[in-house]
């Protein structure tokens, strides 16, 4: 019975999702590694390539699994680049042009994915797909109340799988069939991760790190085989003609044990000779790891400052551009994983909890955060002189270059809780001594039109300024009041301050709005307190 379809419309029966499908071909619960690093030569690597781009994977993605075994310089740097998503956070966002309920949609499938079991393992799991071109997660569904969850999602090796013959692009199941078998619809997370175009089979990380790979481990062997003779003196048996074959074998002996015992016998009329010791460096074998290792570097993580690869050229300067070439590995990485996420799990648990989605492209979608915010600081700086200058910016643009998230109704907002709190903070002390002194100048009767009259203008001016400004800020904070005094209203205040803006300087400005600001917070606590009187 028919019961759900996946993302392609293929049908799945519900009996499907009781059981996994390689719980049904037993043949690979016996498949074992077949380690073809070992005695591994260019011409082995190279058949082993080939064989890969006509459909036998197996030995291929064996050998792929020895090298993150093996080569400790890959396994750390690929540990970087698939933990990297690890650290960023992940949100279910609803489509362009959203309604309610496709925002509430949203809010769900976000709810049951932080349900999923060590998801942070499913996230690892996907991106081993990095290094082999694709990475197969079987997915087995349980009733959790009245929703269908994932109870356990299972990463499956790549050698359990194969391609098709006809595009050599479709991942099937190795069932002993030349095609092999279909994966079953809702059933499977198949991430693959293109680190270049071309076939399934070239489409790999460790393609391009295998050459590497390999020349650094005739370069380790070499240099291993190097340092066991390094400083030891050259020995050589002599015998005379003549000698029974049994009495070389001991001269040989002799020869071995005086290496590792610095003692031995020898038949007489034998003699052994010490030769000088073995010359040499080790340097053009770590010169070709150095090579090796770098490779690598810039082929995993785009560099190799932030690696340290060369031991020794690492600074902070450089390694910070190496950053931002990483960055957009991780921004590559997050997208294309984001992609598979939101087709073969998001929408999956949609399927089977809320009956399906109609229309695709209104699908939630599965995002990582990995965008880099802009500096607070120097937003808070440039954006008001920008909004000065006549530049239309609008807020949830700002909201998501400083990632600050847009409020929603019923959140509790900040807010500057006194006027004086736009004040620098070394005058911020001085407030309440100004209040004091405002009120204790003798100000004349307050009125609407108090600024009209010239001596109260003055009489708050020089109580405020002696204590909070230079006089050249007083001054301008004089002309501005006034000249909002003699303004008949709004739009004349706003026409004659875009006037004076271009003769004023903007700190000047700033500081000078703040102040204002300041004054007519005074100024409505004395009018307040007249009224009371």
């Amino acid at each position: 019975m028919v019961d759900f379809l996946n993302w392609f419309g293929k049908s799945s029966e519900k009996d499907n999702l009781e059981t996994t499908q390689t719980a049904q071909i037993e043949t690979l619960q016996r498949l074992f590694a077949t380690h073809p690093s070992r005695g591994l030569t260019p011409a082995r690597l190279a058949e082993i390539m080939h064989q890969a781009e006509l459909g036998y994977v197996i030995a291929q993605h064996d050998l792929f699994v020895d090298m993150e075994e093996k080569d400790a310089h890959i396994f750390a740097e690929m540990s970087k680049r698939k933990r990297a998503l690890l650290t960023v956070d992940w949100d279910i966002v609803p489509p362009r042009n959203a309604s309610a309920s496709e925002k509430k949609l949203a809010g769900y499938a976000k709810e049951l994915i932080q349900d999923v079991p060590k998801f942070e393992d499913v996230i690892l799991d996907c991106l081993d797909g990095i290094g082999h071109g694709f990475a197969c997660l079987e997915v087995e569904w349980q009733m959790f109340g009245d929703e269908r969850l994932p109870g356990k999602i299972m990463h499956r090796p790549q050698s359990w799988f194969q391609t098709d013959r006809a595009t050599r692009s479709e991942i099937r199941l190795r069932d002993g069939t030349p095609d092999g078998a279909e994966l079953w619809p809702l059933g499977w997370i198949v991430h693959v991760h293109k680190a270049k175009s071309g076939y399934l089979s070239r489409a790999g990380l460790h393609r391009i790190l295998a050459w590497p790979y390999l020349f650094k481990n005739y370069s380790v062997g070499d240099l291993a085989e190097f340092l066991e003779i390094y400083g030891l003196p050259m020995r050589i048996g002599k015998y005379p003609a003549g000698t029974q074959e049994a009495e070389k074998n001991t001269l040989l002996q002799a020869l071995v044990s005086l290496g590792h015992d610095a003692a031995g016998i020898i038949p007489e009329g034998m003699m052994i000779e010490i030769v000088e010791a073995a010359k040499g460096t080790h340097t053009p074998f770590e010169a070709m790891t150095s090579w090796a290792e770098r490779s690598q570097s810039k082929a995993i993580l785009g560099g190799t400052l932030t690696s340290q690869a060369d031991g020794k050229s690492s600074t902070n300067a450089l390694g910070k551009v190496h950053d931002d070439v990483r960055h957009d590995i991780l921004q590559s990485d997050s997208v294309q994983l984001g992609s598979t996420l939101t087709r073969d799990l998001v929408f999956p648990l949609l399927t089977l909890n809320k009956g399906g989605i109609s229309d695709l492209r209104r699908c939630p979608r599965f995002v990582f955060n990995v965008q880099e915010t802009e500096d607070i600081g120097s937003f808070a700086d440039a954006l008001p002189k920008l909004v000065g200058i006549g530049m239309k910016i609008k807020a949830d643009w700002a909201h998501e270059r400083l990632g600050i998230p847009l409020s929603e109704d019923g959140d509790d907002i900040l807010t500057i809780a006194q006027p004086q709190m736009l004040l620098p903070p070394a005058e911020r002390s001085a407030v309440p001594d100004v209040n004091k002194a405002a009120l204790s100048q003798g100000v004349p009767e307050i009125k609407p039109d108090i600024f009209a009259d010239q001596v109260a203008l003055d009489a708050v001016i020089e109580a405020i300024a002696p204590n909070m400004m230079q006089d050249q800020s007083a001054d301008a904070l004089k002309s501005v009041i006034q000249m909002i005094a003699n303004s008949a209203d709004y739009a004349d205040v706003h026409q004659k301050l875009a006037e004076i803006f271009p003769s004023m300087n903007t700190q000047q400005l700033e500081e000078t709005l703040a102040r204002t600001m300041f004054v007519a917070d005074i100024w409505g606590r004395i009018s307040v307190q007249d009224e009371q009187a």
